[in-house]
């Protein structure tokens, strides 16, 4: 049975900084890219940034680029997005997710899914 379990969420002032982790269970975990994706309260779910396989190639959406880091730790089994000078509409829920493939921004590709982790920017 596959396990994503994501933490690191909370509540930060804008300019602040937090650290996502995604830990996977029950698959072989660098079959697969990962990516990251965050659905704020009444908006659609959103692409933030994935990854290949081996970490040698990451992609971040436009409103994350320079600010947010993705990286993983195949050996740990965990991926992870460094997320630096936060603003509030960062606010949303972040989800990690598993794609067999090499990585896109079109959800419906990943196969695995955590429940998410809570990310809540104050001004």
């Amino acid at each position: 049975q596959v396990q994503m379990v994501e933490s690191g969420g909370g509540l930060v002032q804008a300019g602040g900084s937090l650290r996502l982790s995604c830990t996977a269970s029950g698959l072989t975990f660098d079959n697969y890219a990962m990516g990251w994706f965050r659905q704020a309260p009444g908006k659609e779910r959103e692409g933030v940034s994935y990854i290949n396989w081996s970490g040698s190639v990451t992609f971040y959406a436009d409103s994350v680029k320079g600010r947010f880091t993705i990286s993983r730790d195949n050996a740990k089994n965990t991926l992870y997005l460094q997320m630096n000078s936060l603003k509030p509409e960062d606010t949303a829920m972040y989800y990690c997710a598993a794609d067999p493939y090499g990585g896109s921004w079109y959800g419906a590709n990943y196969n695995y899914w955590g429940q998410g982790t809570q990310v809540t920017v104050s001004s």
